[in-house]
């Protein structure tokens, strides 16, 4: 999937929010979480579980060492539960563990874990913990890269989380497997699942996940209708405000700016990144900032204001260089050349 598309003579970088939807089952369960990457220039950014145990076991995951120091006590955990064959334990910790491996970014080792608990979820015939281990594989496919596989493995969770009558996870798998159809550019799939998943968030309340399904939808129609991308969009920043989520506002902000910019009307899309650019800034997203000093230098730019359009780019170009995205600082460059 292409990291920006043309736009008339400019790439203009929009902002998309693409999610996955990490999925927890009880306390001794952890889920994974993944960030998705831009497009456009619209930003997508992870989302984990909404649910009080992964909230509160991620606070004290933070940092690597403690992640390792907890491996190590679920390993003591699992040869316990090995010697008294509780099945159902050794599965648990065992996801509990590749969780962790997934976080430090080892993600054959966390591979390993969920392949290994997912036998022994079916074998005391757990439906909860064997659609949530399904899941977590396909989010370990899916950051590796093979779309396909991440796939397969969401449509197996899926009719679980239906028998259980999981309706969150259900929505939750919906919307990660719209987000594989997105990456792999079938947007009608991905707009069918996106729109399925919206009603369940609704039904079990969960705002983020409604916020972050009308986003997805709204980037679905930034390519085709632009005015109900604008009204998805619209309906997703009062949601993401009510979670008090500043890094996706400020996403979803720099995403009506794009709007507007694409509408030529660069004054209500300069109001737009400037309302992004200090939330960015507040949650330390350096490639948000990135994109929005470059949209701000486009628009300025666009205005004959070349000198105030170069202190743009300029503050751009080195966080761009700072997170290892090379086309963003291709583009920005390109564009200092043009001034």
């Amino acid at each position: 999937m292409p990291y920006y598309k043309v736009q008339a003579m400019r790439r203009h970088l929009t902002a998309l929010i693409y999610r996955t939807f990490a999925l927890l089952f009880s306390v001794f369960f952890l889920s994974e979480s993944t960030i998705a990457s831009t497009h456009n220039y619209t930003l997508k950014i992870a989302q984990h579980s909404s649910t009080t145990e992964d909230v509160a076991f991620s606070g004290e995951i933070q940092d690597a060492q403690i992640k390792r120091q907890a491996i190590k006590k679920w390993e003591v955990a699992l040869r316990l539960w090995v010697e008294v064959g509780d099945k159902s334990q050794q599965a648990r910790v065992q996801n509990n563990i590749g969780v962790l491996y997934s976080n430090l970014g080892e993600k054959q080792k966390a591979l390993e874990y969920y392949n290994s608990s997912l036998p022994l979820f079916r074998a005391v015939n757990d439906r909860s913990g064997e659609s949530i281990t399904l899941t977590n594989i396909g989010l370990i496919y899916d950051n590796l890269g093979d779309k396909q596989k991440a796939l397969e493995y969401f449509n197996s969770a899926l009719p679980l989380h239906r028998a259980i009558k999981d309706q969150s996870r259900e929505a939750a798998t919906l919307s990660n497997i719209g987000l594989i159809y997105a990456n792999l550019g079938d947007k009608q799939k991905a707009l069918e699942h996106y729109n399925s998943a919206l009603p369940l968030f609704r039904a079990v309340g969960d705002q983020a996940g409604q916020a972050a399904t009308l986003s997805n939808i709204g980037l679905i129609y930034s390519e085709r209708d632009k005015q109900k991308a604008l009204q998805y969009y619209n309906l997703a920043l009062p949601l993401f405000r009510a979670v008090a989520n500043k890094d996706e506002q400020a996403t979803t902000l720099n995403n009506i700016g794009a709007v507007y910019y694409n509408f030529g009307e660069k004054q209500q899309a300069l109001q737009y990144y400037n309302l992004a650019l200090p939330l960015f800034r507040a949650v330390g997203n350096r490639h948000g900032q990135a994109i929005t000093l470059n949209n701000v230098g486009e628009v300025y730019d666009d205005l004959g204001e070349k000198q105030k359009a170069l202190q743009y780019y300029n503050l751009a170009l080195p966080l761009f260089r700072a997170v290892g995205d090379k086309v963003g600082e291709a583009r920005t460059l390109n564009n200092i050349r043009r001034i």
